[in-house]
């Protein structure tokens, strides 16, 4: 201390402790008080379910850090569980729901494996957080198989021989009902445009191209 003025030691009084003010947060809160603080959190009970929040005037949702309940309305059934906010919906549908039609493939949104319909619309479960997907019409390839047998459009894929290792096949025929459902009559540009985020390693896409015109004509 001798070696520094007086006079350039600018402190504040905490609890009868000097805390030199380069040691304060931006916020105007010190370390001192932060860790005070951080203490009590610590304490005290995780509040379940989420914390509303007003970001650019507008009320988000904050979940976490634990687990919260989590409610999927899946294939018409409101499917309930704990998890943790960072939980995909990929991981929720296999782990928690035994749904495990949607494969975890490139788990990097760029396969299309683990296509499922939100609201109508193909998306990536890998990608979504199950706590996102709240609210929303969840629906799983299956979905598509009633009393046991296939749909037009998975039987189409039988016929054709449209699968060959079978990982990219729930996606695909997910992906192709969302196709039928928006073009009954798709047109060969619309069916590339529509099934371009899915892909196959085998290569059965001529396969998959007849399985979708013979379900434009059932």
């Amino acid at each position: 201390m001798d070696n520094i003025r007086r006079s350039e030691m600018k402190t504040r009084h905490d609890d009868e402790d000097l805390v030199p003010v380069e040691e304060q947060t931006d916020s105007g809160v010190s370390r001192r008080d932060f860790l005070k603080i951080s203490s009590v959190v610590a304490a005290a009970p995780i509040v379940v379910g989420p914390t509303v929040v007003k970001v650019a005037g507008a009320e988000v949702e904050v979940y976490g850090p634990g687990p919260t309940p989590v409610t999927l309305n899946v294939n018409g059934k409101q499917l309930k569980a704990e998890l943790e906010p960072r939980v995909t919906l990929l991981d929720a549908l296999r782990d928690h729901f035994d749904l495990t039609g949607a494969k975890r493939v490139c788990d990097r949104a760029e396969c299309g494996a683990c296509t499922v319909l939100l609201d109508g619309k193909p998306v990536y479960a890998c990608s979504l957080l199950a706590v996102d997907a709240q609210r929303k019409k969840i629906e799983t390839v299956e979905a598509l198989t009633a009393g046991g047998n296939l749909s037009p459009i998975q039987q189409a894929f039988v016929d054709h021989d449209a699968q060959q290792c079978g990982f990219c096949t729930p996606g695909f025929v997910v992906a192709a009902k969302a196709l039928v459902d928006k073009y009954p009559n798709p047109t060969p540009e619309q069916v590339t445009h529509e099934l371009a985020g899915n892909f196959c390693r085998c290569g059965t896409y001529a396969g998959i191209r007849q399985a979708v015109g013979e379900r434009k004509e059932a």
